[in-house]
């Protein structure tokens, strides 16, 4: 019973500090994002004050964490055949889908470059006294017939458990383009189908903003955990290494996308963050971009005013694809560091194809699960490089997978937003939206 006890103290806190919360909320009015940096600071604390003791505490963070991601695959399915139906023109569609991809992918690319560039420089790894694992077993990587049979839909179910977004998404796209096909000629037959999908994408985007109105509650809840969980002896002589990763996630974040979202889509960088900000802070207290395509969607939609389709397709296709803080990031710093510990020799034109397998693999393991351990793999694999010396980091990578994915939602919402300027898809509502006429979430 006395284990319990600093577990029930934890709780005890923790509760006490939702009250505060919730008080700023109702009494005070403070501003969503501002409670979420209160809540997250808050969850610091209590992290701190309770190593190891985060139990009870976590359970709120991965209840909110578990109900967002059923979310995902329903919003996605009504979202995307809705906002097809409606616009009825297979033709745009198929020039959003090529551009989507184009700059998620081009964010791997440029952050695999960054990254680069950074380890090389601070000479990352080098002079680190380190012993290859001998037990380590390589994550599975699939072949190239298997990514491409995997893009299409088998079994719905299981790939919405293994959480494979694009298989889905593609689904949805073929009912979407099927029902546009035959509306023209049978509209009384198929308008039961499209009042069913329209009323059920109303009623599950009340849902994702009733669910997103608990986020600051649930980021007390993760990072508490995220902090409680950490060991200090595991962590400090991978502090720098550590500290690079934060530094290379906040430039390709608002450096790269702010930069590429001003430059290309004309698209006011402040507004963009002060956007998405909701859908970056559950990324990076949830670790998970697949559960934070709800998030995403919503900040899009309501606070940028994209157009729902695009909003939709991008935010759900960015979370398998052209992840630039897991496969651009995370396996090419790995690499670098794991060249520097082992002392190998690699010549400019070696880097280059480095940098060329980075991109490549993280288009090869779109849709698989455990993207930042996959692409690793497949990299050093490609590489020639040990497998066994993707362990190296492994204290820090949780740690490190909450900037990882907070890089990824901005990434994929930047490229989102790029598309839907070019395309003349943000509305005039986007500015209230910004103002703060749109929902909390």
């Amino acid at each position: 019973m006395s284990d319990q006890i600093p577990e029930i103290a934890a709780l005890a806190v923790s509760l006490l500090l939702f009250a505060v919360l919730w008080w700023l909320k109702k009494a005070k009015g403070v501003d969503f994002g501002v409670r979420t940096i209160v809540a997250a600071a808050l969850g610091i604390a209590v992290g701190l004050a309770f190593p190891g003791h985060y139990t009870y505490v976590a359970v709120f963070g991965t209840v909110y964490s578990n109900v967002i991601s059923a979310l995902v695959v329903p919003l996605l399915a009504f979202s995307i055949v809705s906002s097809i139906t409606n616009l009825g023109d297979s033709v745009r569609l198929k020039a959003i889908g090529l551009k989507t991809v184009f700059f998620l992918v081009l964010n791997t690319a440029i952050a695999s470059v960054i990254t680069l560039a950074a380890g090389i420089v601070t000479n990352i790894g080098a002079g680190m006294d380190y012993e290859l694992a001998t037990n380590y077993e390589a994550a599975e990587v699939p072949t190239l017939v298997e990514t491409v049979v995997g893009l299409f839909p088998k079994n719905l179910v299981s790939q919405w458990a293994d959480g494979q977004i694009v298989p889905l998404v593609v689904f949805a796209i073929i009912v979407a383009v099927a029902y546009n096909a035959i509306a023209a000629d049978r509209a009384e037959e198929v308008a039961p189908f499209k009042r069913v999908v329209d009323a059920g994408n109303i009623v599950l985007g009340k849902v994702v903003s009733l669910v997103i109105s608990f986020t600051p509650y649930a980021v007390l809840s993760l990072v508490a955990r995220a902090v409680s969980r950490a060991s200090v002896t595991e962590l400090l002589p991978l502090l720098g290494v550590l500290a690079l990763v934060y530094a290379l996630c906040i430039v390709q974040s608002f450096v790269v996308h702010g930069g590429l979202v001003a430059l290309v889509g004309h698209v006011s960088p402040k507004r963009f963050f002060k956007a998405i900000w909701p859908a970056a802070t559950v990324a990076f207290t949830s670790q998970s971009s697949v559960g934070t395509v709800p998030v995403t969607v919503r900040s899009l939609t309501e606070r940028l005013g994209i157009d729902g389709d695009i909003a939709s397709f991008g935010a759900g296709l960015g979370a398998n694809l052209g992840m630039p803080g897991c496969a651009g990031i995370w396996p090419t710093l790995l690499a670098v560091f794991t060249i520097h510990v082992l002392g190998l020799s690699y010549t400019p034109q070696q880097y280059l194809v480095l940098i060329v397998l980075a991109v490549v693999v993280s288009i090869g393991t779109v849709g698989v699960p455990g993207t930042a351990t996959i692409t690793a793999t497949a990299l050093f694999t490609a590489a020639g490089l040990p497998v066994e010396a993707i362990v190296l980091l492994a204290p820090i990578s949780s740690i490190a997978d909450m900037a990882r994915t907070a890089t990824n939602v901005i990434g994929a919402a930047a490229a989102t937003t790029i598309v839907a300027a070019t395309e003349g898809q943000i509305g005039e509502a986007a500015e209230v939206a910004v103002s703060g006429a749109a929902v909390e979430a």
